[in-house]
């Protein structure tokens, strides 16, 4: 005992992490919460020499740094509360099973309703039970009976409401036969303003983070961008979470000036759609 308390002064009260790019800020206490856990592993019988670390000297894991957090809060608190119409608890358990956390694991594959569908899709909209408490703090909810027409209609999401703004630039041509379909370019780039948390939630792997990583989740931001091709592909993972469209802008200009009539005219556009939930 006295070798591992040795070993974890050499680690500070306060450790910073780089979990696959996001930063988290804790205390090392919490980090050991759990014994035999990988966490508790690294930083109680290793030196911070043996860790890997990023540029700035941060310990860095190669591992999901948006469900890191969930990680985090079981350790925090040995309970975790997820939101409504989460859809990451298999890979969530998944993360569990790294971290080597046995009881969160069990319990995110026993609550799970994915268990029970051959795919998401196939599973109805109805919002899971979004507490789950380790064995040292036990947390008794008490369900109300549904009945079957509740079963069937699903129910509006209740938390994390808020706005999310998508924009996108793109160029279309207009050939001499203006009563013919533009002919559409790809679109460059898909962005993402909303408030970060929000943003994560809804859109998971698919948000790149351009600039500003340490940017706390209760702020705003209009700096993320979308790895999706195609704006249907954010219109339908929006609608998939409770989100509808509640206003849109469009602007559009020529690139260039030509007179002559028989050449296609090049243009730019940019648009935004807002969404609310």
């Amino acid at each position: 005992m006295a070798q591992t308390d040795s070993q974890s002064s050499h680690f500070g009260e306060i450790v910073e992490l780089n979990v696959g790019g996001q930063v988290y800020v804790t205390r090392l206490e919490t980090l050991t919460a759990v014994p035999n856990s990988l966490l508790w592993t690294k930083f109680t019988q290793s030196s911070p020499g043996d860790l890997p670390k990023d540029g700035k000297g941060r310990f860095f894991f190669d591992r999901d740094g948006f469900l890191f957090r969930y990680i985090l809060d079981y350790l925090r608190d040995s309970e975790l509360f997820l939101p409504e119409y989460f859809k990451e608890r298999r890979r969530l358990q998944k993360e569990a099973d790294f971290f080597q956390l046995p009881e969160l694991s069990v319990r995110l594959a026993t609550g799970s309703k994915d268990s029970l569908c051959a795919a998401e899709d196939s599973c109805s909209g109805e919002p899971e039970d979004a507490e789950l408490t380790s064995p040292v703090t036990t947390t008794t909810s008490t369900s109300s009976s549904s009945s079957s027409s509740s079963d069937r209609t699903p129910r509006s999401p209740g938390g994390n409401a808020g706005y999310i703004t998508v924009g996108y630039r793109g160029s279309y041509t207009i050939g001499r036969d203006i009563q013919a379909d533009a002919k559409f370019r790809r679109v460059a780039r898909i962005t993402v303003c909303s408030k970060i948390s929000l943003a994560k939630e809804v859109f998971g792997e698919t948000l790149n983070e351009s600039r500003d990583p340490d940017r706390p989740p209760d702020k705003y931001t209009a700096r993320y961008y979308l790895k999706y091709n195609f704006l249907e592909q954010a219109f339908d993972r929006l609608a998939e979470v409770g989100f509808h469209m509640v206003a849109c802008n469009s602007t559009g200009t020529c690139s260039y000036g030509s007179n002559d009539p028989g050449e296609d005219k090049l243009w730019t556009s940019y648009t935004e759609y807002v969404f609310s939930r």
